[in-house]
């Protein structure tokens, strides 16, 4: 045989080897595979790393992951939490998911939200409860396996000893109380309350979009509290408050100023106007109106068309003293034009920022207060752009 012939037939040979020692090793690695029953992706490390997204939807991510449950998210106030959180969550390091029901009454939504977040096993749980009590098996569960609760905003309660481990919100019975001192000081509305008598009684409005949320409870009664001391400074025993039974309280002599108190059947836009219309259309001599949130005063505005029925020189309830509660762009525009005689602000990027940083001190073991007051401030067309106010209005 010659070289040339040779020389193939080796060839022929070493290729005939590699095709056999390939086949071989692909029939290896399918089978490796299949006894795995993993996935290329899931076997790669880059997949189980993922983005700040993912990280926070597993919980898989190296940096600590907290969940904040809030109670809604349709209005601004919210929007301002939500960006207050976003910053102390980069600043300390942290993944964080910030939730909240369609409405402030789905608290069956709020709920599954929480059972959601503790099924990923967070490092720290953030939460404004709608019902304190719809969630008291979840507290539980989260104390026993470990995972610690802040409580924010209206926080949680009434909630089972040892469940929550700081609350960071406004003192809102405190913060009303203040509404109702400068609704009483305001010259106007002084006068005419001072003019009341037994045949001729005057009537002080007090609108809350709920009966469930702990902030909306505390803010009507630290009004209605107030309000309630101080006519009965000019008129003891003859103030009444009516309208909701939660609330109520009767006069012992026949009343001369009546605190009528409205709750709309659920928290949206449209219940509210027309709970306002009624309050407005109805209720003789009405002096003043308290609105105690921002879906409230909305009603209000669109119950006296955009809040011009309240002008103070040609509407139709020109003499009426309205204060509010929270800020968004239609208050703060109805404070400007004196529609209203004022508002409480509350500080929302503190309320989403603090919860935050006290969720990643206790994570990393250090105390911190049972109690945390994030503040609030009283706003006319006076102050609302002194720098102390206007950092806090959000629109």
């Amino acid at each position: 045989m010659s070289t040339d012939k040779i020389k193939k037939k080796e060839r022929e040979i070493q290729m005939k080897r590699f095709w056999v020692i390939f086949l071989a090793v692909m029939l290896m690695t399918v089978a490796l595979v299949g006894c795995s029953g993993g996935t290329e992706e899931e076997a790669t490390p880059e997949a189980s790393s993922g983005d700040t997204a993912q990280n926070a939807e597993t919980g898989n991510s190296e940096k600590p992951y907290i969940a904040i449950v809030a109670p809604g998210f349709q209005h601004q106030f919210w929007q301002t939490v939500y960006k207050g959180a976003q910053d102390a969550a980069a600043k300390y390091n942290v993944e964080i998911t910030f939730e909240g029901p369609p409405t402030e009454s789905d608290i069956s939504v709020q709920v599954d939200m929480l059972n959601n977040a503790l099924s990923k096993n967070p490092d720290a749980i953030i939460i404004s409860a709608l019902d304190s009590q719809a969630i008291t098996q979840q507290l539980l569960k989260a104390k026993e396996e470990g995972i610690p609760v802040i409580g924010f905003n209206s926080g949680v309660p009434n909630a089972p000893e040892g469940t929550i481990i700081s609350t960071i919100a406004t003192n809102n019975y405190e913060a009303t109380k203040m509404a109702a001192e400068e609704m009483f000081n305001n010259p106007q509305f002084n006068e005419r309350l001072k003019a009341a008598t037994e045949d001729n009684p005057v009537a002080i409005a007090v609108q809350s979009q709920d009966v469930t949320a702990a902030a909306i409870i505390e803010r009507t009664n630290g009004f209605i509290d107030t309000m309630k001391a101080k006519t009965e400074e000019l008129f003891p025993g003859a103030v009444e408050v009516v309208g909701h039974q939660v609330f109520a309280k009767p006069a012992s002599k026949p009343a001369v100023v009546s605190i009528k108190v409205t709750v709309p059947p659920s928290t949206s836009y449209t219940d509210a106007q027309a709970a306002a219309q009624t309050m407005l259309s109805n209720t003789k001599n009405l002096i003043g109106y308290f609105a105690s949130n921002e879906a409230s005063v909305t009603g209000i505005l669109a119950a006296t068309s955009d809040g011009t029925e309240l002008d103070r020189e040609k509407g139709k309830y020109k003499d009426l003293i309205v204060v509010g509660f929270d800020a968004g762009a239609p208050q703060k525009n109805a404070v400007r034009k004196q529609y209203f005689y004022g508002s409480v602000t509350q500080d929302p990027y503190t309320i989403g920022y603090k919860p935050v940083e006290i969720a990643y001190k206790v994570i990393n073991g250090e105390k911190v207060d049972e109690f945390i007051d994030t503040g609030a401030k009283f706003y006319t067309h006076e102050n609302i752009d002194d720098p102390g106010i206007a950092e806090l209005l959000y629109d």
